[in-house]
């Protein structure tokens, strides 16, 4: 069946270290078990050329979906997993949801663009991209049995979402493994979808302590009944984001080259959290020449100090380096205080305070609508993304592409107590030019680190200490990622992995 595969395409681990899954069915008896449970709830697989909107999706399919609810664990749901869904999260649109941020707000001449990762099925957050990419490598290989394993998500709250909903989708169990101080929105979505009550574990502490959630990973993993699927080490979440983010930014970008022929693609610019979604600047780079730029905390400064400290930015986990995070093509590291991104979180999202912020902006409240698609790791990218403008003093033909990963509905209760402990009496104008100034434009200072070739070995090095050291990948291993070539061969496993997918499909039967 894999004989129309190329050897050098099939192992990867050749071209790029012992990291990297081989592309091949491992147990033919495992599959075929995943090959029946997918016949048996009508299961047909996109492949990541279809998510990435470079191959054509079937048409029986893209008019059934026209009658699929988004929010429904319905197989069909899958295909929904990319960034061309239009704003009611049912029809389907040429050019992914962005907005190009007022410069009135920004106060910089560059052009500010978010994606809207809110229009993505399910969980409103594109964090489903990755879950499904790790799952079904796992599934299409022979690596998982449905009938037996759980699947175990590691995560600070969409990531597990994510997985716990293709989970079901594809009939098997989902254990979500989270933070016990994240947002109660995240709880109440789990709730709803764990099968049951045990299939959420909660860890100690908040956004900042990940290496409680490999602890409890470390202790699951010793049933073989129990699959980790570690978003913060699985090449699957890199090579996903570099195919189907870098080219929904490519196209998104596209569209506004229409408008201003000189323009180009200056930077990207992402929340570092498991280091997917910034896989989107390889691509970019590669193709554009774009700067990355990786946004963190600076409540807990990992790329930027070694990390220290907790913060409240949630989605974006710290106090270590993901192993699938290319530091060595890093151009940047901007910090942002969790103080500024909880703040406007209650500036952007209440009714008084966004109405006094249009008035100070001119512009109406209708106009700052897209806020509700943006969560507080997407309010932290909008400011890093307004440092990097001012720092490398960006003009009007200087692009940079940021995302949003959820909305902010996600943090509604967030919001309250912000709100119930800073701005009781309301807010004045007053405020809104306070938090303009000093939230929305943090200082630069100390806060921007434009990373040099020994930055760049300082941030690589420091992941030494979770991955060999207390995770025990070999060091061998570990340094291959120093090589380019490791990362283009994750990237390019995307077309490998379509084939098996294809096959798997094939085999389904399903038309």
């Amino acid at each position: 069946m894999l004989s129309n595969l190329p050897k050098e395409t099939m192992d990867m681990s050749a071209a790029g270290g012992g990291l990297l899954d081989t592309v091949e069915v491992v147990d033919a008896d495992v599959r075929r078990i995943a090959v029946e449970r997918a016949r048996s709830r009508g299961i047909a697989l996109p492949t990541f050329a279809q998510l990435a909107g470079s191959a054509p999706m079937p048409q029986g399919i893209l008019e059934r979906l026209q009658s699929t609810d988004p929010d429904a664990a319905d197989p069909l749901n899958l295909w929904r997993i990319n960034w061309f869904n239009a704003d009611d999260r049912r029809g389907r649109q040429d050019v992914p949801a962005h907005v190009v941020l007022p410069r009135s707000l920004t106060g910089v001449e560059a052009p500010i663009v978010v994606l809207l990762g809110s229009r993505f099925p399910m969980i409103g957050a594109h964090k489903v991209l990755p879950a499904y990419a790790g799952l079904v490598t796992y599934l299409v290989s022979g690596r998982f049995d449905p009938q037996r394993h759980r699947a175990i998500w590691p995560s600070t709250g969409n990531y597990c979402r994510g997985g716990l909903a293709v989970s079901r989708i594809l009939g098997c169990d989902g254990v979500a493994v989270l933070p016990e101080g994240m947002s109660r929105e995240r709880f109440d979505w789990l709730e709803r979808w764990a099968s049951d009550p045990s299939h959420i574990i909660r860890t100690v502490g908040t956004e900042s302590n990940v290496k409680e959630i490999y602890d409890k990973c470390h202790e699951l993993a010793q049933s073989d009944d129990n699959v980790i699927l570690n978003q913060f080490s699985a090449f699957p979440n890199y090579m996903a984001h570099y195919s189907c983010t870098g080219a929904a930014c490519e196209r998104v970008f596209e569209d506004l080259r229409r408008r201003n022929g000189h323009s180009r693609l200056a930077a990207f610019v992402s929340a570092t959290g498991s280091a997917g979604t910034i896989a989107a600047g390889d691509k970019l780079k590669q193709s554009h020449g774009t700067r990355i730029a990786a946004v963190e905390a600076l409540e807990c400064p990992t790329l930027l100090e070694s990390g220290y400290g907790e913060h409240n930015i949630q989605g974006i986990g710290d106090k270590h380096v993901p192993l699938i995070h290319n530091v060595l093509n890093l151009d940047f590291v901007i910090g942002v205080s969790d103080r500024s991104t909880d703040r406007l979180n209650v500036l952007f999202n209440t009714r008084e305070g966004r109405h006094l912020l249009a008035h100070r902006l001119g512009l109406k409240s209708e106009a700052l609508s897209f806020l509700d698609d943006v969560g507080i790791s997407g309010i932290a990218n909008i400011i890093a993304a307004i440092k990097l403008a001012k720092y490398m003093r960006y003009g009007s033909d200087d692009v940079i592409m940021t995302i949003a990963t959820d909305s902010a509905g996600l943090y509604a209760s967030e919001m309250e107590a912000t709100e119930r402990d800073e701005f009781a009496g309301g807010f004045s104008e007053a405020d809104v030019e306070h938090l303009m100034m000093s939230c929305l434009h943090e200082s630069e200072a100390d806060s921007l680190v434009e990373t040099t070739a020994r930055e760049r070995r300082r941030i690589f090095n420091l992941g030494y200490y979770t991955w060999v050291e207390q995770q025990g990948i070999a060091l061998s291993d570990f340094d291959a990622r120093r090589e380019q070539a490791f990362w283009r061969a994750a990237a390019d496993a995307a077309s490998a992995w379509d084939q098996l997918i294809t096959e798997f499909n094939a085999e389904v039967g399903l038309n």
